[in-house]
């Protein structure tokens, strides 16, 4: 069904909408508001966004009013996309957590993850914990509560986590009697149902109507279908030194809750983490990157097109506005300045948007 369009500013909320916190990786949040401000006067209505990520920047545009596609090629972040930007009515309410919270005597509860994640993230009564809830969770009968539902689940392990990622084997960490300079040990050590009762609260005020059907999708960005005004591009990042931000490596717990099926199909055994099975990404191969761009803006060269980037990323600026002007008759840069992000290690790189029309 198609909503008929709102008799209201595109700026006005519903008061308490607002997007939740985050710990993602590479999270463009605090740049949302700023990368609107460079686009707005463009002629747009509808959009993509290509890697969707955390949903930062396709809430932004949902909050403009306009018609929103979310991509994210992670299962896991295609919940984000369908709880936040999909979903414009849908909540969990109070007896929904209890629900998920609680254990129920007549469900026969896996155990992939208490057997197969001994000290290796969490607790033996958090494996146990998780193991429970993500079977809770998958008994919601509506999408988009299970999205919401699903949402919170993974804010609440990446808040657990530290340096808030899985990219080694470290729980000790949490236990080990020593001065650190990182991390928040009370929130590695808040129960799990609390911090999943808070995240579901943020998602539940996130959710807001703009009057327009927008949608979520779990695709690789060079196969989505249809044509949009605008598309907006921000793609895992390979700086200088040639290696790639390989986002399912950071975050291939949170893939496998919600492949959890068949999760140990895809767990490397070899590694100590139990990452998931190296993929090969064009996105994060400095030899074949520079194709891969080629290729996505000859997709969309019909598009209004918008790329994050960042100052010392291979391609350089230089580069990417050279591919870009094989599709683009006007390239224009606008440049945030230096925005370091959480636990890089590089303050010099300078945030830009790239904006081909």
């Amino acid at each position: 069904m198609v909503h008929s369009k709102v008799l209201q500013p595109a700026f006005l909320l519903p008061e308490a909408a607002r997007f939740p916190s985050t710990r993602y990786q590479g999270s463009k949040a605090k740049l949302a508001d700023w990368i609107w401000r460079q686009i707005a006067d463009l002629d747009f209505e509808t959009c993509l966004d290509a890697f969707g990520g955390t949903g930062s920047v396709a809430y932004r545009l949902k909050q403009a009013g306009k018609v929103v596609t979310y991509n994210d090629i992670l299962k896991f972040n295609y919940h984000i996309g369908v709880a936040l930007i999909a979903n414009s009515t849908a909540r969990l309410g109070p007896q929904d957590v209890e629900n998920i919270l609680c254990r129920h005597s007549h469900i026969h509860y896996p155990v992939f993850i208490q057997n197969s994640f001994h000290d290796v993230y969490f607790t033996d009564a958090e494996n146990a914990w998780l193991d429970q809830t993500i079977t809770n969770i998958s008994l919601l009968n509506d999408s988009n509560r299970f999205s919401l539902a699903f949402f919170a689940l993974c804010q609440a392990c990446i808040v657990k986590r530290p340096y808030n990622l899985f990219h080694r084997k470290n729980l000790y960490v949490r236990f080990a009697d020593v001065e650190r300079s990182f991390g928040n040990k009370a929130s590695w050590d808040r129960p799990f149902d609390e911090w999943f009762r808070m995240f579901v609260e943020e998602a539940n005020q996130a959710v807001f109507e703009n009057g327009k059907v927008n949608s979520a999708l779990n695709l690789d960005a060079i196969e989505i279908l249809g044509d949009f005004d605008l598309v907006y591009i921000d793609t895992p990042y390979i700086p200088k030194s040639g290696v790639g931000v390989d986002y399912l490596d950071f975050y291939h717990f949170l893939e496998g809750l919600a492949l959890y099926d068949e999760w140990d199909q895809h767990v490397d055994r070899k590694s100590k983490h139990l990452r998931f099975k190296p993929r090969s990404s064009e996105w994060t191969d400095k030899s074949r990157i520079y194709a891969a761009f080629d290729r996505l803006f000859g997709k969309y060269h019909d598009s209004v097109l918008v790329v994050s980037y960042r100052s010392d990323g291979i391609p350089s600026v230089e580069e990417l506005i050279g591919i870009l002007r094989r599709y683009k008759p006007r390239v224009r840069v606008e440049h945030y300045g230096q925005y370091k992000y959480a636990l890089s290690t590089n303050g010099k790189s300078e945030e830009i948007l790239v904006i081909g029309q």
